[in-house]
């Protein structure tokens, strides 16, 4: 028999990293938030690879900081090492990545989260949802214990009917041994959820002391201090470096003649593996022609000999893992800790959701994370930290956040999810974003901490700091707008020593700095600010006064393209009754509800012609009931 545990504005399901920014969120917000998980003791853990970041993830976790999400705070003061990538490339590519000591990561987080207040955090194993004309009231757990609330946001990871597999070796699993949720994912179907099986994996872990790290190349943490949240200002003295070794002709070998014995050509696995992360396995099929590939060994914390090998997920047979592992330069005598192991996992099908990720199905019941068909913790905690805002919005009663593709890489991420789905588990990339200029890494605090302040996420103290910030930026663009610098004879030797034409007449300092050969730091040299800039401040003014054209030009498009997204659909609106649109856009637009044009637009299978027809049926529509 059930009984009755509690009542909540919001319970959120799961400690992953979607949700751990859902429950701080809902609660920070003021909604009493109840967070349950299966163990304590994996609160935002990594199964997988020890960091955060990289490209366009860095930029989500940015975002996560900006609207006033942790993930960011988290990681910098728990890194062993911080780097940014592409820093040869343009700033719209730029991302900062930091190799993690997992184990404190988990603490840290574990500990935030039980000194928030409005915050219960509790162990369970969540088997059903309470449900009443189509609108979620609560949970049950194994135990029997109902908990009520308002809202409830699903986060289950990979934990809905895990499956592990290890060459001929398959047990029911969550990630890393844990219990699996199997009540849950039956509960979803019999809800009627359409659910889908996906596939992740992890390379094995090798104990530290049997390997000679001579023989491989070091990589090591930037000198510059780094760090992902815009309110940091401590940074780790020493950092820890990671190694970089190559498979070669010898692994490969060992590979393909092991094939028959490898779970994902026998036929054993089921679920639709991610294609920008693929196993090693499937990386010397594809790429046959590809003589080797880079292998990183990264530390797993500080306090632990454990090291990832990543590159190398596999789900072969361990005692073929470890002859492969034996052919790499410096593991010839590794041991392995934990093997390789591949999880196949239950998805709901994201074009259920809506853009504010509640479910169209269930009302008040929101969902997050790998859940919804994404890998990656950054795509996690994105989709965690939007769905905590806007359950707590609901209990609030006030109006959802959405964030369009033009704001964030979370827009972009959320909007892909809901408006394309996905068949297989899916990556936020920089080429998935059309805006990617403007959704730079750097300037994720003047897209979004506006916002973050209006919900409430960021204290008056940090919004403070930010317009200070913005203030400083304006100020010192304007200056070098204004201020002109003439053709001195010490002008023009520093200009010689930069190997730039020389100056003719006077020109202002923002028309020299559009110049590649210059840099902020010779502006200052020519004519110093009065004010004391911080580095953020330089970068921001560099980037904003170099790319101005740039910049300008996608501004432009995303006001037209404003134009189309303000074209909202009426609730009236039935696709069946639209003479002239293809029967695949009308199948896809009845699935998916899009909220305007821009949306409809972006469905795969909707044609522009289909766009057509729908904008005359609109009008045809507003005219019959002015008429009316």
């Amino acid at each position: 028999m059930g009984y009755r545990a509690g009542e909540y504005g919001c319970i959120v399901v799961g400690a992953g990293h979607a949700g751990v920014e859902a429950a701080l969120a809902s609660a920070r917000m003021g909604v009493k938030t109840l967070l349950l998980t299966i163990s304590l003791d994996t609160i935002a853990f990594m199964p997988c690879n020890p960091s955060i970041g990289g490209p366009a993830k860095g930029h989500v976790v940015r975002e996560i900081d900006a609207l006033g999400g942790e993930m960011g705070r988290n990681i910098d003061k728990t890194y062993l090492q911080m780097r940014m990538l592409n820093i040869g490339k343009g700033p719209a590519v730029h991302a900062l990545r930091a190799q993690a000591d997992k184990f404190e990561y988990q603490r840290e987080m574990k500990k935030t989260i039980e000194n928030t207040p409005n915050l219960t955090l509790k162990q369970a194993m969540v088997e059903q949802l309470i449900v009443e004309d189509n609108r979620v009231k609560g949970v049950i757990t194994k135990s029997g214990a109902e908990y009520y609330s308002e809202t409830v946001v699903l986060t289950t990871g990979t934990y809905l009917r895990g499956r592990i597999i290890i060459g001929d070796l398959i047990y029911e699993s969550g990630p890393n041994n844990q219990q699996p949720s199997v009540k849950l994912s039956e509960n979803l179907r019999e809800l009627g959820f359409e659910l889908v099986r996906f596939k992740t994996g992890t390379p094995p872990r090798v104990h530290r002391d049997t390997i000679d790290f001579s023989k491989m190349e070091i990589q090591p943490g930037d000198e510059v201090p780094r760090a992902f949240s815009f309110d940091t200002t401590e940074y780790r003295s020493e950092q820890i470096p990671c190694w970089l070794t190559y498979t070669n002709f010898l692994t490969h070998s060992i590979i393909n003649n092991n094939l028959h014995r490898a779970p994902m050509f026998s036929g054993v696995i089921e679920g639709t593996g991610p294609r920008y992360c693929p196993s090693i396995e499937d990386k010397v099929v594809r790429f046959h022609d590809k003589p080797r590939h880079q292998i990183f060994l990264e530390p797993e914390g500080e306090h632990t000999k454990e090291m990832y090998v990543q590159g190398f997920s596999t789900s072969l047979p361990e005692d073929v893992q470890i002859k492969m592992l034996r052919t790499l330069p410096g593991l010839e005598k590794a041991e392995i800790m934990r093997p390789g192991y591949a999880i196949e996992y239950d998805v709901i099908v994201p074009t259920q959701l809506k853009p504010t990720l509640e479910t169209k199905k269930i009302k008040n019941l929101f969902t997050a994370g790998q859940l919804n068909g994404t890998s990656g913790y950054e795509e996690a905690a994105g989709q965690g930290l939007m769905a905590g805002i806007n359950a707590a919005l609901r209990v609030l009663g006030k109006d959802p956040l959405i964030l369009d593709r033009s704001q964030a890489y979370i827009g972009v991420l959320i909007d892909d999810l809901v408006t394309k789905g996905t068949n297989e588990p899916y990556r936020l990339l920089t080429s998935r974003a059309e805006y990617r200029l403007l959704l730079r890494h750097d300037n994720a605090d003047l897209r979004l901490r506006e916002i973050g302040y209006q919900i409430g996420l960021i204290d008056e103290e940090r919004y403070q700091r930010f317009l200070e910030k913005k203030r400083k930026i304006e100020a010192e663009i304007s200056r070098l707008k204004q201020e002109k610098v003439k053709p001195t004879p010490e002008i023009q030797q520093i200009l010689r020593e930069l190997g730039t034409a020389e100056l003719n007449n006077a020109v202002d300092l923002a028309t020299l700095l559009r110049r590649p050969e210059i840099n902020y730091s010779v502006i200052e040299r020519i004519s110093p600010s009065t004010e004391k800039l911080t580095p953020e401040v330089k970068e921001q003014v560099e980037i904003q006064v170099k790319y101005v054209g740039y910049i300008e030009k996608q501004l432009q498009q995303v006001e037209k393209m404003k134009k189309v997204e303000a074209k909202k659909i009426p609730e009236w609106v039935d696709y069946n009754k639209i003479s002239g649109i293809s029967s695949e856009a009308r199948e896809k637009l009845n699935k998916i509800q899009p909220l305007n044009i821009g949306q409809a637009s972006r469905i795969s299978g909707v044609s522009p012609a289909d766009i057509s027809m729908l904008l005359i049926y609109i009008e045809q529509g507003k005219k019959e009931m002015e008429i009316k």
